[in-house]
C-alpha cells in the first residue's frame, strides 16, 4: 500500500514515468505470488508464533532498507525481496487462525483477520501519500518498517506457542491443483485483483494528473474508500457463516463492478467520492469473503488453499498493474476503468459458476 499511495512523489524524486514506477506493484506482486505457495511448503511444520513474527521483522527491515535506497534499481529490488515477507505473512495468518478456531466460527475469524487488508486501505494509502507530498516518499517508508517492527512484537506477545497447522503431502497438494470447483474458485481472486489494480495501481497519478486534485484531496479520497472498506468489512465478518461466502462474494463483485461502470462521472471531488463508494464495498470484503470461502470448503486443506488464493492475488495485482501500465504508456488513463470491469465480469461469472457446482460438492472433496 505504500508503495502505490506515494507514486507522485515517488517517481518524481527518482526520476521515472509512472508506467515505470508501478513496477514496485507488478514486480512485488509477482514474487509474492510464486512465494505465496513455494514458501507454505517449506515453512509448513514452523511453529506459528515464530514463523509470523519473522515474517513481520522481515518486513520491517526491508522496508528500512528500501527508505535508503539511492535509485530505483536498488529500490525495485530491495522491494522485491521485502515482500517476501507478506508472502509468508498473509495466507500464514489465515491458516493459523482456522487451526485454532471452532469450525462454526471459522468463517467469521479469517474475514476479520483480513480485517489489516481494510485497516492498511484506511492508514497506509492515505498516510503514505500525505507523507509522501509533504515529507517524501522515503518517510512512508519508515513508517512502514516501524509499524512492522512494532508488529513483529506484538504478533510474538499475542500468539500462542504450539500452532502449527497440518503439513500438507504431496497427495493432499494434487488433490487441491485437480479439484476444478476450489481453482476456479481461487481463480476469482485473480480475475478480481487484475480488475482492481489495472486502475487501483495508478489512483495517485490518476487523481493527480487526469482530475487535478491536490495532496488533500487525494489523501481525502484514499481515508474515504477506506472507511467504507473497514467498516463492511467488519459487518462481513460477524454475518458471512449466515449469508455464506459464495453469495457474499457474488454480490461485493457485482459493486466492485458498478462502480467502474460508473467511473466516467467522477469528474468531481464529490463525484469521485460517491463512485468509489460501490468498489470500497467490495474491495477489501470481498478478498476476505474468498478466503472464507475457501477456508471452509476444505479445512482439512486451508493452508494450502489460502496460500493459493493469496498467491492468485498477487498475480492479479501483476496482471492489472503491468497491464495498466501499458495502457497508460499508450494512450493515458482513458482506458484504465474498461478493461478494469472486463476482468471484474469475468470474476463474477468465474464466482457464480464455482458456487454451483460446490453445492453439490462435499467440502474437501478430491473432484468436484
Amino acid at each position: 500500500m505504500a508503495a502505490t499511495g506515494t507514486l507522485n512523489d515517488l517517481t518524481r524524486d527518482l526520476a521515472v514515468s509512472v508506467a515505470v514506477g508501478g513496477q514496485l506493484v507488478t514486480v512485488a506482486a509477482v514474487l509474492m505470488a510464486f512465494g505465496a505457495p513455494l514458501l507454505a511448503a517449506a515453512v509448513g511444520s514452523m511453529d506459528r508464533r515464530r514463523l509470523l513474527a519473522a515474517a513481520l521483522a522481515w518486513f520491517a527491515v526491508g522496508h528500512a532498507l528500501a527508505a535508503l535506497a539511492p535509485n530505483f534499481g536498488t529500490l525495485l529490488l530491495l522491494r522485491s525481496v521485502t515482500v517476501l515477507g507478506a508472502a509468508v505473512f498473509t495466507p500464514q495468518a489465515a491458516a493459523a487462525i482456522t487451526a485454532i478456531t471452532p469450525a462454526a466460527q471459522r468463517g467469521r475469524a479469517i474475514t476479520f483477520i483480513f480485517l489489516g487488508w481494510s485497516i492498511a486501505s484506511v492508514l497506509g494509502m492515505p498516510l503514505s501519500a500525505w507523507m509522501a507530498e509533504n515529507f517524501g516518499w522515503r518517510s512512508a517508508f519508515w513508517i512502514a518498517a516501524l509499524a512492522s517492527a512494532w508488529a513483529a512484537v506484538w504478533v510474538w506477545r499475542a500468539m500462542p506457542d504450539g500452532v502449527r497447522p497440518p503439513v500438507m503431502s504431496m497427495a493432499d497438494w494434487r488433490r487441491v491443483l485437480t479439484h476444478p470447483a476450489l481453482m476456479v474458485t481461487v481463480a476469482v481472486t485473480a480475475l478480481s485483483s487484475a480488475g482492481q489494480f489495472t486502475l487501483f495501481a495508478y489512483l495517485a497519478p490518476y487523481y493527480r494528473q487526469a482530475l487535478g486534485f491536490s495532496a488533500n484531496q487525494i489523501s481525502l479520497l484514499f481515508f474515504w474508500f477506506g472507511v467504507i472498506g473497514v467498516g463492511v468489512n467488519v459487518l462481513l465478518s460477524r454475518n458471512i457463516d449466515r449469508i455464506g461466502a459464495g453469495r457474499a462474494v457474488s454480490g461485493l463483485l457485482a459493486f466492485m463492478a458498478l462502480s467502474l461502470v460508473l467511473w466516467p462521472l467522477g469528474q468531481s471531488l464529490l463525484g469521485m467520492a460517491l463512485v468509489l463508494v460501490p468498489w470500497a464495498i467490495g474491495c477489501f470484503s470481498s478478498n476476505s469473503g474468498q478466503q472464507a470461502r475457501l477456508g471452509g470448503a476444505a479445512p482439512q486443506m486451508a493452508s494450502a488453499l489460502i496460500a493459493l488464493n493469496s498467491s492468485a492475488m498477487y498475480v492479479g495485482q501483476a496482471l492489472g498493474a503491468a497491464g495498466g501500465g501499458m495502457l497508460i504508456a499508450q494512450s493515458g488513463f482513458a482506458w484504465l476503468h474498461a478493461v478494469g470491469l472486463a476482468w471484474l465480469l469475468l470474476a463474477l461469472a468465474a464466482s457464480l459458476w464455482a458456487s454451483r457446482r460446490m453445492a453439490g460438492t462435499p467440502a474437501g472433496a478430491g473432484h468436484a
